[in-house]
């Protein structure tokens, strides 16, 4: 069902459009004083979830405009069409189906008259049968040593969400196994993991669902290449697996295809690691573990799919990001883990929402002239309180923040998660209160300034507040709880391309830089000359060439 104008001419819109004029001189200080169950009211409860959504700067009106504008762009429906298998990515016509490998009530999900619950059934007892087999030394590499070193070649979200999900379960890796990732086309990248690793306890795991992706091929010939400089060529077939559709280039390339993994179209790469991409993940941390990660991200499906809009952590996530991007004005979001496990969290996400709903362009094919994607930044806390948090807090663009925080650790030492706790919670209230002129005056003054030093500190010790923030509050970081984060994220950002009636789905962008480069390339290896570029360009294919003879 595609909307027949662009939200920004709807009604709703407007209103929006109106009521923020009159929220910008709205202080949250003051709604917290005026309110004592504020707190209550915006959060939500589900599991071992606490969802603290009230340092924002909303209040009633704003919410139910908001829920409207939701409602107004059929987002029930198409919450459906997505669950169910509709071909909801309109550009390359497919279904969006990240949601079925994680189906674990495993009810049918039909595409083509196909339940393709079957085929991902088979692709995950695969996945348990092979992590199994390499992790109890079963399967063995050529000189019949136990594989101890995974090695991940890929690129974007083949890369991306193993990264991300063996660094977050880190504490639950398996005693021996080290994983080790390998995407950027830089040698480097290659040289730097090799060096680490010993051809005799290695397997490298080559991600490409056509394999053909010039980087991570690139970089698995320079993996296959010094392997069998040291082992020979037999070697390949014990030591590479593939995740990918095209047997005849993987066999071809020298691996079994006993050892290729599925995985589907309706799978975009950046919602891929919930398939057999995620078979790094599941060879550090065990197939047990891989499946509580995808119970997770079902509960959380379902908390999504079920609950109503107005207690439904993903749909709340959607319209605060559309009420600041494209009302308020606030153009950027930082997500801050307070749990250095969860440290590649902020990388992911970025993946996630640009490249899913940084587009210009509607699903009316209208130019679109409303803000989609925020750019979206952050960190591990507290590090990033001695980096960008000085902008966070005095700088003249406001930034809402997305603060996860555990309340135990995976390593509780002394008092060091205490710290960590209470760093999270005074910089949501800060970011919240700020500090007014006077009161920095008074706080100088009680230090000891004089009225002259007091009043010349006085405006730079002074904090504008007023600044949003939401605070995901979990019991611990364990599968369970990062197949949650992670879905809900997801779903907030399907949201969002829902309302701004874009196809989230799609990464048209990542496509033209990727088309010069191919065009550029003989010319850096001297096997072409006279391609026309712009004057730029070409003095600078000249120059490379000659700085590297």
């Amino acid at each position: 069902m595609l909307l027949k104008k662009t939200v920004d001419k709807s009604r709703m819109w407007k209103k929006l459009v109106s009521h923020c004029k009159s929220m910008k001189k709205e202080e949250m200080r003051d709604m917290f004083e005026k309110d004592a169950a504020r707190a209550e009211k915006y959060s939500i409860n589900f599991e071992n979830l606490h969802f603290d959504y009230s340092k924002n700067r909303i209040n009633d009106k704003t919410l139910k405009y908001l829920l409207k504008l939701a409602e107004d762009a059929h987002l029930r429906d198409k919450i459906e069409d997505m669950f169910t298998g509709k071909r909801i990515n309109i550009t390359e016509n497919r279904p969006v189906l990240h949601t079925a490998l994680r189906n674990r009530a495993n009810t049918p999900v039909y595409v083509d008259g196909k339940n393709v619950m079957i085929q991902i059934n088979e692709v995950l007892a695969k996945m348990r049968r092979f992590s199994e087999d390499v992790r109890l030394g079963r399967h063995k590499g050529a000189t019949g040593k136990k594989l101890t070193n995974i090695v991940n070649i890929g690129i974007g979200g083949s890369d991306l969400g193993p990264v991300m999900a063996t660094a977050a379960l880190r504490k639950y890796w398996a005693k021996g196994i080290n994983c080790y990732f390998i995407s950027n086309i830089d040698g480097t990248a290659c040289a730097e993991v090799l060096n680490q690793v010993d051809p005799e306890t290695t397997l490298f795991i080559v991600a490409s669902k056509t394999f053909t992706t010039i980087e991570t091929l690139t970089n698995a010939r320079t993996c296959r290449k010094w392997l069998v400089d040291a082992l020979g060529e037999p070697a390949v077939a014990k030591h590479f697996v593939a995740l990918s559709t095209n047997a005849k280039e993987v066999e071809k390339f020298g691996i079994d295809v006993n050892n290729m993994f599925e995985f589907w179209d309706f799978v975009g790469g950046r919602y891929s690691m919930w398939s057999a991409i995620g078979l790094s993940i599941a060879l550090a941390v065990g197939m047990d573990n891989f499946e509580r990660m995808l119970e997770g991200a079902f509960a959380m499906d379902e908390h999504f799919r079920h609950t109503p809009f107005d207690k439904n952590i993903p749909v709340i996530m959607a319209l605060l990001g559309i009420w600041y991007n494209d009302f308020m004005g606030f153009k950027t979001q930082a997500v801050i883990p307070y749990d250095q496990y969860l440290r590649y969290v902020p990388a992911y996400l970025q993946q996630l929402d640009m490249e899913s709903n940084g587009k210009f362009v509607s699903n009316n094919q209208e130019f679109i002239k409303y803000s989609t994607s925020p750019v979206l930044f952050g960190g591990a806390g507290t590090d990033v309180q001695h980096s960008f948090f000085q902008m966070i807090h005095q700088g003249t663009s406001i930034v809402p923040c997305d603060f996860i925080i555990p309340a135990i650790s995976h390593n509780e030492i002394g008092d060091h998660h205490a710290i960590l706790a209470a760093n999270v919670l005074a910089q949501g209230e800060a970011l919240m209160r700020g500090k007014t002129v006077k009161e920095a005056y008074e706080e100088l003054r009680k230090a000891g300034k004089t009225k002259e030093e007091a009043n010349f500190l006085k405006k730079f010790k002074s904090f504008p507040g007023n600044r949003p923030s939401n605070t995901f509050l979990f019991k611990k970081i364990d599968p369970y709880a990062l197949g949650m984060l992670i879905a809900a994220y997801e779903h907030k950002i399907f949201v969002q391309g829902v309302i701004w009636n874009i196809d989230s789905f799609d990464q048209m962008g990542v496509e033209l830089g990727k088309q010069m480069a191919l065009s550029i390339l003989p010319e850096l290896l001297g096997n072409a000359h006279g391609l026309q570029h712009d004057s730029s360009t070409a003095s600078l294919i000249k120059l490379i060439k000659k700085l590297r003879k």
